[in-house]
Formats: C-alpha cells, sequence, structure tokens
C-alpha cells in the first residue's frame, strides 16, 4: 500500500500551480470552505491561532500544543496540505525544533515555516523585531531537517532579518538556510517585488510572498508576484480578518435593535452550513442506523 505524504502534495501543488496560492483556513469548517472555493493548500497561522483559538497576541505566548489542536482538527476533515506557522519553533534547543517538526508530521501537516526571530517575537509586520543570528537560524534549520520522518515535509524558512539588517544581509541569510537544507524560503515583510526578485535569483527555490492585509508589503497581484518569481503567495489571515468584522457587526445589531432582523442578508443560511459540512450524509447515516436497530427489535 502506498504511503499518502501530505508534504509530497504540497510539493506537487507548488510545481502545478505557479504562484500557488495558499490562503489561511482560522479552523476546519473554513478550511472545507477554502476547498470549496478552488485553492490547492491552505494555512494556519501562529498569529491566528493566538488571536482566534486564545484571544491573545502574537507574541510567542502560543504554545506547540495549541497550535497542534487546530492542525490535527483540520487535517481530520480537510485533505488539502497544509502549511503550518511553528513561530521560532517553540522552545530553545534542536530538541524543541525536532519534537515540533516529527508532531507537525504525526498530526498531518504538509509544510511548515520556521522564523529567525528571537523567542520573545513579533508579529512579522510590526517594529521592534529582534533577530537571532545567522549561525543560530541555521542551526533551527539543520535540526528541522534532520528531525523529518517523511523526506518530502517542507521546511520553510522565514526570515525577518530585512527590517533589522537590510535586504543584503536577509538574502545572505535565506542563501545559508537553503544550504542547510530549507526547501523553500519566506523573506517576510518585504516592500517591493524587485526584493522577492533578488531572493528568488538568490535562493534557487521557491519563494513565499506574504500578502496580509495592513501590514508593510503593498497587495501585488499573483500576476505581479508571478513575474517577480515568486513561488506561493500567502493569504494568512484575510478570512479570518472578515469574520471578525462580521461578527462584530452582528453582535452590535442584535445589542442596538433588539434582533438580528437586520443583518440576515449578512449570515450564511443553515441550508447553506449544512451543505458545505455535508451535514445530510451524517443525518442519513444516522437514520439507517436507527432503522436497523428498530427492524431488530421487532423481529
Amino acid at each position: 500500500m502506498t504511503h499518502y505524504s501530505a508534504g509530497a502534495a504540497f510539493r506537487k501543488a507548488v510545481q502545478e500551480e505557479s504562484p500557488l496560492q495558499v490562503v489561511g483556513a482560522i479552523n476546519a469548517n473554513h478550511a472545507l470552505l477554502a476547498k470549496r472555493a478552488g485553492f490547492k493548500a491552505i494555512y494556519l497561522s501562529g498569529g491566528g491561532v493566538a488571536a482566534g483559538s486564545l484571544g491573545l497576541p502574537d507574541l510567542g505566548i502560543s504554545s506547540l500544543d495549541d497550535v497542534l489542536t487546530d492542525v490535527r482538527r483540520i487535517t481530520d476533515v480537510c485533505d488539502l496540505p497544509l502549511l503550518v506557522d511553528v513561530d521560532t519553533g517553540f522552545g530553545a534547543s534542536a530538541f524543541n525544533v525536532a519534537r515540533t517538526v516529527k508532531s507537525m508530521i504525526k498530526f498531518g501537516a504538509a509544510a511548515m515555516h520556521i522564523e529567525d526571530q528571537v523567542g520573545a517575537k513579533r508579529c512579522g509586520h510590526r517594529p521592534g523585531k529582534e533577530i537571532v543570528s545567522k549561525q543560530e537560524m541555521v542551526d533551527r534549520i539543520s535540526a528541522a531537517v534532520d528531525a523529518r520522518t517523511d523526506d518530502q515535509f517542507v521546511i520553510m524558512a522565514r526570515t525577518d532579518a530585512l527590517a533589522v539588517e537590510g535586504l543584503d544581509a536577509a538574502i545572505e541569510r535565506a542563501v545559508a538556510c537553503v544550504e542547510a537544507g530549507a526547501d523553500m524560503i519566506f523573506p517576510e515583510a518585504m516592500i517591493s517585488l524587485d526584493m522577492y526578485k533578488k531572493f528568488a535569483a538568490a535562493v534557487k527555490v521557491p519563494v513565499l510572498a506574504n500578502i496580509t492585509e495592513f501590514g508593510s508589503t503593498p497587495l501585488f497581484t499573483v500576476d505581479e508576484l508571478r513575474g517577480a518569481d515568486v513561488g506561493l503567495v500567502l493569504y494568512p489571515l484575510s478570512a479570518f480578518r472578515a469574520m471578525n468584522k462580521a461578527a462584530e457587526n452582528v453582535y452590535g445589531a442584535i445589542r442596538r435593535d433588539g434582533t438580528q432582523q437586520a443583518v440576515l442578508d449578512t449570515m450564511q443560511t443553515r441550508a447553506e452550513l449544512y451543505e458545505r459540512i455535508n451535514y445530510h450524509s451524517f443525518e442519513e447515516k444516522l437514520d439507517a442506523l436507527f432503522a436497523a436497530q428498530n427492524s431488530a427489535q421487532k423481529k
């Protein structure tokens, strides 16, 4: 029997769609919606886990177990390859990084990105970031690569060095990470298409562009990024931001009006929800079980 590799599926998607659009899915339901929309890969944001699952800021507060809980829930119901944000690896040593890699594979993730910020990290589009030495980041990548139990699992190196040390140093770090075994590169908070093009030329592996809203990076189009030799385009929290705004509007309307009547047209209907999560097939199995039990009792 052939063993399924989520990592191999992710690599295949990167090859087949250039650049590959990777959309953030904050939970299992959104993963199914992303698949329905036609995406070939999905993403779990560390900031999304912090804000969405814990109600906390993205400051290195989340644990490995917090992320794994959401990973498992997504991979249990959706077969799209999942890229996961593992921050700095959830610990100070190579043993922590190794445990993170093994756990991601065990829980069904296809890929992960690990960054070069210090443990008390910040959002990649916030000021005041601090990064570890190039050697320490290389050590993180080496530990991750060595820990793989599936050699197709994708290790992506993220560098936040642009804001701290400049473009040349960031590219130098990325090249060192590739030499240490990184499969793909995630240069964070780029501000021009030319920067992506320079990264791609230097590292010679797929480069990811993080096209997050309200950050440092302009909202470049897929065509523009293709022209800059970008291999993957990430939209980490687009649906999450829309979901939050919609929830605020609904809560406000109910509190203000004493009824949800004015916002019904902004809601997913019951029928739509049931169709999206395949509710009726579960109910049909339940009906068949009850019918079989009743038939057996009558005999």
